[in-house]
Formats: structure tokens, C-alpha cells, sequence
């Protein structure tokens, strides 16, 4: 008789094999193994199990190399996501042992590699027998100890020495689930009190006055007021960049690379304004519109190039420019656990490049007086208070406004929130107004 589970497991064993050795996004392969998993409980220990893997996969990994007797071949990469699955759940989620280790050999028979039952049960099982003793071991080791990559590791002390320990330690938590309100339809309070109708467990943000911080992640779109546009998902860390554009009624806006939608939402949500939301990536607009939509709100969204506005931009200038730049990631790891798996040292440089570009293309469009933000959701430095240290250099009718203190650590022209710091995400942010 099969066990309870098994399935679900064997889910989890292909997804994860897609994100570890394919580079395949955590959120794809869940999205795409969702369907398959008919109840809501069976799903969320679907999520519950890519997440914990993909964020613990460098030291799990490491830990299946010491019991093993030698590597598994190329075909069998399923088993080897399984068995990291199977640890995850003992050793992260805390799974009862029999159920683990039960479900994760019936599902190495479901998964067609019925040979290596026997392999798995006995690879679990030696887990539970020798866990104190691996633990010492790959605590030894940055990489094992932390389930950071050396090149992220030796970034994250040079660039912040005497935080690096515990963003590090942040990186590995998950993050908190934050809502932000729709001003245009309901005011905060409402929507708390509309939460707590619900038995939904919900509080007011300390710092930010639309956000409602969730004690446990849930499906959103069950929420009440999900389908009436109350509210958007949004880290509070994200939540802070509109407040630097200091919009008023009229201004033309450009929101630079504006899918999935949040900012550009928030935007038209804190005033009333003319926004042209743009995005280099035609896939991704639909669920743009879709935001919207939900919302209430309007706007013109068009696809084109940020780096090459001779093909969209009609000539008109933008009182205000948001450049929420493509980035490594490095400060949402804690939401984007699989960032640690696919990012690599050397993108570094080439975003940096990217950064500069978008810079240089869109400040001819800016009027004079106009405030342009450039925002990033990374932590290194190479793509924040590098990329406007060079920007500043080069553009002489340019100058920096910092940010409040609020916004975290001084990092050259802009601040920096650190991953945890206040609940949120590691984002940096700065502000450049154009000399009349």
C-alpha cells in the first residue's frame, strides 16, 4: 500500500530538480506542479517543501555527498532532489520520521526509479542516525554553514563587513507576508478589521501607513477584499520607493520597468497622475493590466526598451522617472530562496552595465526640476552607489537628494535597507533631481 504522501513528494522531487539543475524559477516549477496537487493542504507542504530545499540545497546537498557511498548518475538527478526534499522535511519542517521516510520511498517507485527504494530508505534513516555529527561537519565550512555560494559570501562581507553575519542569517528565514492597501477603496483600518472577521492573524506595519504585516503566508486571492482591488501584495521595503518620488496631481510619470505592476499600482494610488508603464518583456504586461484592473486604476502600458526610448518615448518630458532596475536579487533571497542557486558572480558586472545604460537613456527624458528614483532590490554594491557614483560623475546638471535616514545605511548617493532590517527586504534606493 502506498503512503500517505508519496505523491506529493514525487511532486516536489521533479520541481526541484527543475530549479536545482535546470535553472528553472522556484515560482515556475511550483506554479507548474500546483495543478497536479488537488488538496490546499497537500499544496502548501508542496511550497513549504521547494522552499526549505531550494534555501538549505547548498548545505543539504553537501550533507547527502558524506552518506552517500558515490555520486548518482545524470538520470537519476530526481533521486537525488528527492532525497534532499526528505531532509528538508526532517530537518527544517520537522516531519515526523515515518511519514518522511515512508512517503519518500513509495515516491522514488512513482517517479520510475524503483531500483533506488532501497537506496533511499537507507540514506534517511543513516540521516536521522548521524544528523549531530553532519551538523558539526558542514557547520565547519562558510558555504555548508551558511547555504550561501563562496562568490555571495565573500560579496556580502566585503560590501558589508560588519552586518554580513546577520544578513546571512536573514537570508535563511522566510519572509513575512505584507499586504499593501488600496487607498483609492479602503482605508487600513477596514481592511484590518475586514482580516480579522476572517480569523485571519493581522497587524498594522510599524513604519509604513498602508501596510498590514500577515503572521502566516496564505493564498491571497481567498483573502477578503482580494477580488474588490483593497489591497496588493508588496514588501514594505518596496513600499517605500513611491514615497521618494514625491508626486503631486499632473505630473507625467514614467515607470521605467514596471512589470509585474506593484510601484506602478502604488503610483497611481497616492495620486493622479499620468503614468506610462513600461517593460521590455511583452509576456509579462498582461499581468500588468490584470493588476490594474483589479485595483481600478488606469494607465498606458506599452512594451519597449527603457535603454532605447527612441522607439516608444513621444517626445513629451516626465516630471517624474522610476528606474527599478534588473539586479541580481541579492537582497529578496529570503522570498527568492533559488537566487543562492542560480545567480552567479559573474552577472554582476554585466547588470552593472545595464544599470548605467537605463541611467544614461532616460535622464534626457526628465524635465528640468524632475526627479528621477533609481531603485534595486540588490545589496551589492557594485550595482547601487557604484552605478550613481559613475552616472553623477558623467552628468553635470545631476544631484543627489539623499534619502531620510529612515531608509536604511548611507551607501554613496542613496541608502540601503539590509535583508531583515524592519521586517522588509534588502532594497536600495536613491534620488536624482535634474538642475533647471
Amino acid at each position: 500500500m502506498q503512503a500517505p504522501g508519496a505523491a506529493l513528494r514525487a511532486e516536489a522531487a521533479r520541481a526541484l530538480a527543475r530549479i536545482a539543475y535546470e535553472g528553472v524559477s522556484l515560482r515556475h516549477a511550483l506554479a507548474d506542479a500546483n495543478p497536479r496537487i488537488a488538496d490546499s493542504r497537500d499544496r502548501a507542504l508542496l511550497a513549504a517543501s521547494l522552499f526549505a530545499a531550494s534555501r538549505w540545497w547548498l548545505r543539504l546537498d553537501a550533507a547527502l555527498d558524506a552518506l552517500t557511498e558515490k555520486p548518482l548518475p545524470a538520470r537519476a538527478r530526481e533521486v537525488r532532489a528527492l532525497l534532499v526534499v526528505g531532509v528538508a522535511q526532517l530537518a527544517v519542517l520537522g516531519l515526523a520520521d515515518y511519514a518522511a521516510v515512508g512517503s519518500c520511498v513509495d515516491a522514488v517507485r512513482l517517479l520510475g526509479h524503483t531500483p533506488y527504494a532501497g537506496l533511499v530508505n537507507a540514506v534517511l534513516r543513516r540521516f536521522l542516525r548521524e544528523r549531530a555529527m553532519l551538523d558539526a561537519r558542514l557547520d565547519r565550512e562558510p558555504v555548508t554553514h551558511h547555504a550561501h555560494p563562496r562568490w555571495l559570501i565573500d560579496a556580502i562581507r566585503r560590501d558589508w563587513p560588519q552586518q554580513a553575519e546577520a544578513i546571512l542569517e536573514a537570508n535563511n528565514h522566510e519572509a513575512p507576508l505584507t499586504l499593501r492597501v488600496n487607498r483609492r477603496r479602503c482605508t487600513r483600518d477596514d481592511l484590518l478589521g475586514k482580516l480579522r472577521d476572517a480569523a485571519v492573524d493581522a497587524s498594522a506595519h510599524v513604519e509604513l501607513p498602508e501596510a498590514i504585516v500577515l503572521a502566516a503566508s496564505t493564498d491571497v486571492t481567498r483573502l477578503p477584499g482580494y477580488a474588490d482591488g483593497l489591497f496588493s501584495v508588496q514588501d514594505g521595503a518596496a513600499q517605500r520607493v513611491v514615497d521618494l518620488l514625491d508626486l503631486a496631481a499632473g505630473q507625467r510619470v514614467l515607470d521605467a520597468c514596471a512589470a509585474p505592476g506593484g510601484k506602478a499600482a502604488h503610483i497611481l494610488e497616492c495620486a493622479e497622475v499620468e503614468l506610462f508603464a513600461l517593460d521590455s518583456d511583452a509576456a509579462r504586461l498582461p499581468r500588468v493590466r490584470e493588476n490594474l484592473a483589479r485595483l481600478g486604476l488606469a494607465a498606458t502600458v506599452a512594451v519597449g526598451d527603457a535603454a532605447e526610448p527612441a522607439a516608444w518615448w513621444d517626445g513629451r518630458p516626465f516630471q517624474r522617472i522610476l528606474i527599478d532596475a534588473p539586479c541580481s536579487a541579492t537582497g529578496i533571497i529570503r522570498r527568492q530562496p533559488d537566487i543562492k542557486l542560480h545567480r552567479r558572480g559573474a552577472d554582476i558586472a554585466p547588470l552593472a552595465v545595464t544599470q548605467q545604460k537605463l541611467l544614461r537613456a532616460l535622464w534626457p527624458l526628465l524635465a528640468p526640476g524632475g526627479r528621477l528614483v533609481y531603485a534595486t532590490c540588490s545589496l551589492l554594491r557594485a550595482e547601487n552607489e557604484a552605478v550613481l557614483a559613475e552616472f553623477l560623475a558623467a552628468c553635470d546638471d545631476a544631484r543627489a537628494l539623499p534619502p531620510p535616514e529612515r531608509f536604511g545605511h548611507a551607501a554613496g548617493a542613496g541608502r540601503q535597507n539590509l535583508p531583515g532590517e524592519g521586517g522588509m527586504d534588502g532594497f536600495y534606493y536613491a534620488v536624482l533631481e535634474k538642475i533647471p
